[in-house]
């Protein structure tokens, strides 16, 4: 086990150094990246790399795709497409944590099901806020769907971004059916991965329109989520939500609900 968890920090610190020079993930973000990805890479196995692989590869090469056409949502976002440690321990951290366990329960489903689950919900929840920006009508609020909002905005739906969050699901669920390291029902697993994934991104939106901690700047005056200063120089005030509930912790949120839909039927058979 030893040597396998110096081969995952090596690889993990291969490819945060590689996503470092490419501007995808800021110096705290790297470490973040060897952290969960060691874990990941050293104590999961192939199959588990490339399910962590085709989450950031993806949800990296769709915030880099359409930066360009981001740009003017920037003064919502409290963080630019170069992840930092907090974005990444948000939506890496649950997944690393069912490596752990799968350490002390390798022959089971679930550790490898939530794992897949975790990632399918992160991933659903970066390519429906990708691209759902190229829905032509304004997003609604989850909570008010007659409610029209600013795009960008937290807790902001759209039929194409809920399309998109479906199709980020569904990729980690086939991956994740046709890798599986376990003897497991393949189109049930592809299925309940893909299934908790889009309720994890839909729980993500509707944290975002209820508890997430949303600001205002008086002087643009403008919902964001930066604070104390928004991009424009000004001081943000409280909105509405928890403090400390902030997007890290909604993402992080978003892969345990995730996880828990799919712990619910591999170990209760529901």
């Amino acid at each position: 086990m030893i040597l396998s968890l110096l081969s995952g920090f090596l690889l993990a610190g291969l490819i945060a150094g590689l996503a470092y020079r490419t501007h995808s993930l800021s110096p705290s973000g790297a470490w973040g990246a060897v952290l969960t990805g060691g874990l990941i890479f050293g104590l999961g196995g192939w199959q588990w790399a490339v399910l962590l692989l085709a989450f950031f590869i993806t949800s990296s090469g769709l915030s880099h795709a359409f930066q360009r056409r981001k740009r003017g949502l920037n003064e919502k976002y409290a963080k630019g497409s170069r992840r930092d440690m907090g974005q990444v321990l948000g939506n890496g951290g649950v997944a690393a944590l069912f490596a752990v366990l799968h350490t002390f329960w390798p022959t089971a489903l679930w550790p490898w099901a939530a794992f897949a689950a975790a990632l399918a919900a992160v991933n659903a929840d970066t390519w429906g806020t990708e691209l759902g920006i190229f829905n032509k009508q304004p997003p609604r609020l989850l909570t008010d769907l007659r409610r029209p909002v600013e795009k960008g905005t937290s807790g902001g739906v759209s039929p194409i971004g809920t399309l998109a969050a479906l199709a980020g699901a569904a990729l980690i669920g086939v991956l994740a059916a046709a890798l599986t390291p376990v003897p497991a029902p393949r189109a049930a697993l592809f299925a309940l991965v893909t299934l908790g994934g889009l309720l994890g991104a839909l729980f993500d939106s509707w944290l975002g329109a209820t508890v997430q901690s949303i600001y205002f700047c008086p002087a643009c005056q403008k919902e964001t989520e930066q604070h104390p200063v928004h991009s424009c120089g000004s001081p943000t005030e409280p909105l509405r939500g928890w403090r400390w509930m902030d997007n890290d912790l909604v993402n992080a949120s978003c892969a345990l609900l995730a996880a828990v839909v799919i712990l619910v039927w591999t170990l209760f058979g529901v």
